[in-house]
């Protein structure tokens, strides 16, 4: 079973790392250990926070996104993690574009854990306004949940 989960979006600011806030959270709170973080296919934003309007929506829920910085997706990124789940279909293929062949079973869509929504990518917020925010963190937090149930059946 997996232990190390990357998540991916376009820039690393909005989506991702919001997956990445909320799922090492509602894991803390099962007390399960695993290893996750997030990256961009893009290197737009390296370096600097999640979108506020992400950390906000978050922090009214109760996570923190404060300490992540945006970073883009690398070569070793295929080799460290266990599944790698883009936010979007988009994004998804430029990943199975980069990505090793041996490596390409890791790779995945983090709705695939939410199926109840009947959709398959995390829209991204960034042009709109609050309420899109909110539906990514309904989403993420329903995918997140569906991950670790899967993560952690025997």
């Amino acid at each position: 079973m997996y232990q190390r989960i990357l998540f991916v979006c376009m820039g690393n600011i909005c989506r991702s790392p919001t997956a990445e806030g909320v799922t090492r959270a509602l894991a803390e709170q099962r007390g399960l250990q695993f290893e996750f973080d997030s990256a961009g296919t893009h290197g737009y934003h390296i370096g600097k926070p999640p979108d506020a309007r992400a950390s906000a929506a978050a922090a009214k829920r109760g996570y923190d996104l404060s300490a992540l910085k945006a970073r883009q997706v690398n070569e070793f990124d295929f080799v460290r993690f266990d599944r790698i789940l883009a936010m979007d279909r988009d994004n998804l293929e430029l990943l199975r574009k980069a990505c090793p062949q041996e490596a390409a079973g890791k790779l995945g869509l983090f709705l695939e854990f939410a199926p109840r929504h009947g959709v398959d990518e995390v829209p991204d917020p960034y042009y709109g306004g609050p309420e899109g925010f909110e539906h990514v963190l309904d989403l993420i937090e329903d995918a997140a949940a569906g991950l670790l149930d899967r993560m952690t059946k025997k």
